[in-house]
């Protein structure tokens, strides 16, 4: 090549090199900001679900100064919503934020890091994770799918559920059509009914065409929010399905690594603020939002019968037992909750239990 063609090539190239640099160089990536994509299961902006996630993700911008920020899919925005799982392992997203149970069929022990049959209650669930060797264990099964998990929210005690029909006896399961996911699910199927699993965005189309007889969603303010009220009346508790049901975000594993500490630490943070913040939060709008459905649109509010919470108990135990056989890392999982399960029962009756027995006593108190 003679020396004049060069010098005019490499001019080009240059200045073609320098356009690129200018075109990739956007105010972002020379700001040295990440974004992040999270996808949920839970409609747009629907309370405590879709806003939790909302405000996780506003709190790890805040916190970050916006040098990490996290844009938020609801359901079927980018995914379907029971694709969020799949898709942050695959790397179609980087986060999800959802429950566990819903990746049941990958792993059963993912149940237990949302809520099984006559399991724990919300702060027994996050004493097992953080202190009870739960995180690891749970690190160590999301890994196998390149996900890092962590708590984000939990609900608290869960309703039993609305049903077309009064509940009277076990016999009054047999062939149920009613939407509950996970364990509950499978022991529900036990006992006779046709449990299935629907994302929340489908349950009340499902109940008002009579594809399902009844369902569990959450508690009065989630239930209220949509509008179940409209299709059925009788509301039963208490939920023995989901007695603290943990929500969670899971981070695309290459991507977890390939963040600075400090944004590491920022995302733990924000997710063990937002924990314990939607907890407080459905614990405040439980009780107006019953009120509501009892007073406003004529709910039935119903008890199961002692009868019935028993059978489901022994049945919930049979299932629970059963996925040891699922796989090596599941019959881990299930060793560990049950000797924690085990201490809960035995603290509780001297604290949490003995107390609420104690503050309904009939005495006179300041007005």
């Amino acid at each position: 090549m003679k020396r004049r063609e060069f010098i005019k090539g490499a001019a080009v190239a240059g200045a073609a090199t320098a356009a690129a640099t200018s075109t990739l160089s956007t105010p972002a990536i020379a700001q040295g900001v990440k974004e992040l994509k999270l996808v949920t299961t839970w409609p747009k902006n629907f309370p405590g679900l879709g806003t939790g996630a909302e405000r996780f993700a506003k709190r790890i911008n805040d916190m970050s100064g916006g040098s990490l920020t996290v844009k938020v899919f609801a359901a079927g925005e980018l995914v379907p919503p029971f694709e969020s799982f799949d898709a942050v392992s695959n790397g179609t997203a980087d986060m999800y934020h959802g429950a566990e149970y819903y990746w049941q069929g990958k792993s059963k022990a993912f149940n237990f890091f949302a809520a099984v049959p006559y399991g724990l209650t919300a702060t027994e669930q996050s004493a097992w994770i953080h202190h009870g060797g739960g995180q690891q264990l749970w690190d160590e099964l999301s890994a196998g799918f390149k996900v890092k998990p962590f708590m984000a929210a939990n609900t608290g005690v869960q309703m039993g559920g609305w049903f077309n029909k009064e509940v009277n006896s076990l016999e009054d399961y047999k062939g149920l059509k009613i939407r509950m996911p996970g364990l509950g699910g499978e022991v529900l199927r036990k006992i006779g009914a046709a449990a299935v699993s629907l994302p929340g965005g489908e349950i009340f189309p499902a109940l008002q065409s009579g594809a399902i007889d009844a369902t569990e969603w959450v508690g009065p303010w989630n239930d209220l929010a949509f509008g179940f009220y409209k299709v059925t009346k009788y509301y039963y508790y208490p939920g023995f399905h989901e007695p603290g049901t943990t929500l969670s975000v899971g981070i695309n594993l290459d991507v977890w690594n390939s963040l600075s500490t400090e944004h590491k630490a920022i995302i733990e943070a924000a997710a063990t603020a937002e924990n314990d913040y939607t907890l407080a939060e459905f614990n405040a709008r439980n009780n107006d939002s019953l009120n509501t459905l009892i007073n406003q649109h004529n709910v039935v509010l119903k008890k199961f019968p002692d009868e019935v919470m028993y059978a489901i108990g022994e049945a919930s135990g049979d299932v629970v037992g059963g996925v040891r056989s699922d796989s090596a890392i599941t019959a881990k999982v299930l060793d560990s909750f049950l000797k924690f399960r085990k201490q809960s029962i035995a603290w509780s009756k001297l604290s949490d239990q003995a107390y609420w027995n104690a503050r309904i006593l009939p005495f006179k108190y300041a007005s």
